[in-house]
């Protein structure tokens, strides 16, 4: 027994095809990008929200510039990531191969580098406290992360493992067996109970640095947790038999997360 995959066209509309120099161009709006948007939008709203909030310490203007850099450290950081990470061969193959953004690939641990770049570029041109900037950008990050697994799930990507239980489902690429729906734990997960965690979390004031520490910790166990029952990727398979590359990068992220949570340096926020 297992659930129907809904079989959504991962394109919402598509436009053309254009006849370029011989070229054939057929650009479309699709599902995955679209939550990409949404998760930007999120942010820009719950962050300006804040800037008005915070008594002249942001502005509008200064927001915009923290969101620029950081959508595109999310962009370049995590396409980057994917193929350093993930298909290395492939770029010692084609160094091209980084440019082939039509073939897909972006990694979450990737993008994070190039959101903590974009972050630290920004400290340095607004002289703030990096952390204070994390801890301020860190509570909105997880709806772009629920977004994006959305994405994963109209797709058909990214499923889990083989399984028995009574909500697994057949994805189209993965095989006739029915499997974990993965992408739909870690909505749950990286998106909802992370949202709601950090949501709580940074209601009481906290010492700088002490919500960023909270969602790599978060974000860490609970990818950790779901890739236990993810499918590892056929090019890496398990690392000693035992781990994947998700959770390999993600034990950084939680040792990170417990130094900043127990550090006693830093004033109250």
């Amino acid at each position: 027994m297992a659930l129907n995959f809904p079989n959504i066209d991962p394109i919402i509309v598509s436009f053309g095809p254009f006849h370029v120099f011989g070229q054939t161009f057929e650009p479309a709006l699709r599902w995955y990008g679209f939550m990409y948007l949404v998760g930007f939008i999120a942010a820009m709203w719950l962050l300006n929200r804040k800037a008005d909030d915070s008594n002249g310490i942001w502005s509008r203007e200064q927001v915009s510039d923290l969101l620029f850099y950081g959508f595109l450290g999310v962009v370049l950081g995590g396409r980057i990531g994917y193929v350093l990470f993930y298909h290395f061969d492939f770029f010692l193959a084609d160094p091209l191969y980084l440019f082939k953004i039509t073939e897909g690939g972006m990694s979450f641990h990737g993008g994070l580098i190039g959101v903590i770049t974009g972050m630290l570029y920004i400290t340095w041109k607004q002289k703030r406290n990096f952390f204070a900037v994390a801890d301020m950008v860190a509570p909105v990050v997880p709806i772009g992360l629920g977004a994006g697994r959305i994405g994963n799930f109209i797709n058909g990507e990214l499923w889990g493992r083989v399984t028995d239980v009574p909500w697994a489902m057949v994805f189209p690429n993965g095989g006739p067996y029915p499997r974990h729906p993965s992408q739909l734990y870690q909505f749950a997960l990286e998106g909802v109970a992370l949202f709601l965690l950090l949501y709580w979390f940074s209601k009481t004031p906290r010492k700088t640095g002490a919500v960023s520490g909270m969602f790599l910790l978060g974000y860490g166990i609970f990818r950790v947790v779901v890739e236990t029952v993810r499918q590892p990727d056929a090019q890496l398979g398990l690392y000693w038999g035992v781990m994947t590359m998700g959770q390999i990068l993600s034990v950084p992220m939680i040792l990170c997360g417990l130094y900043l949570l127990m550090r006693k340096q830093g004033k109250a926020s």
